[in-house]
């Protein structure tokens, strides 16, 4: 499906990324959780696709599409499209087969995300919490303290209860104001989030994280049928 729509929010999330909210304007765009888009500005050449960071209930109930969108490091890197409010894009997809059922039979979840990797893994969170379900933890690794996006909401989810949640910082070498856990994750991190054998893990980052982290999933009696993985910087 190709759409062109307008920008209708644009948000920072961490020095690096923003929040962008491309309006539907009433069109119906189904897709699933964990599905991604194509999007340029409107009659470029460039494009870049982008995972949907929101469920497609909640999408459709705000009619619009949700990014987290990076920039920076180069001009390879930065969006192809003006970061304004108003700015027309061409809408591609939805594309990837790195998705969460509509209706899962597993009742139990995890989701593993580095850096931007939290995008797709958010979309499937909002879904999992609107489905029958008993545990749904959240494993999330940044570069440094500032590089978590969505970094209150999941606060919040796990405040709440709804969430299990563990924050971790693999870069920052500086001792200021983040108490948390540092370094990569390990079979010991993710042993108290495996509630059982039959839970349904998620994990989506960079190579070394997607590499890692299902081995440790497979030493803790996790089925290879049951770890999801995507590569995303």
């Amino acid at each position: 499906m190709l759409l062109t729509r307008p920008i209708r929010e644009v948000m920072t999330a961490t020095p690096r990324t923003h929040i962008v909210r491309i309006a539907l304007d009433g069109a119906d765009f189904p897709y699933l959780p964990g599905q991604a888009v194509v999007v340029g500005e409107h009659g470029g050449e460039r494009r870049r696709p982008y995972s949907l960071a929101e469920a497609p209930a909640r999408a459709r109930a705000a009619d619009c599409l949700e990014l987290l969108v990076g920039g920076g490091g180069g001009v390879m890197n930065e969006p192809p499209f003006a970061l304004e409010r108003g700015t027309l894009v061409d809408i591609d997809g939805p594309l990837g087969r790195f998705t969460l059922p509509e209706a899962p039979a597993e009742r139990r979840f995890l989701f593993i995300a580095g850096g931007t990797g939290i995008s797709p893994l958010r979309a499937m969170v909002h879904h999992a919490l609107a489905v029958p379900h008993y545990e749904i933890g959240i494993l999330y690794s940044a570069r440094t303290p500032s590089d978590f996006a969505y970094e209150s909401e999941l606060r919040e989810l796990a405040g709440r209860g709804q969430i299990e949640l563990q924050l971790r910082v693999t870069r920052d070498e500086s001792q200021g104001e983040w108490s948390g856990m540092r370094g990569r994750f390990s079979g010991v991190d993710l042993a108290p989030l495996i509630h059982e054998r039959e839970t349904l893990c998620f994990v989506c980052g960079p190579p070394a994280l997607v590499e890692e982290i299902p081995k440790a999933l497979e030493a803790l009696g996790v089925p290879r049928s049951r770890i999801r993985t995507e590569e995303w910087m």
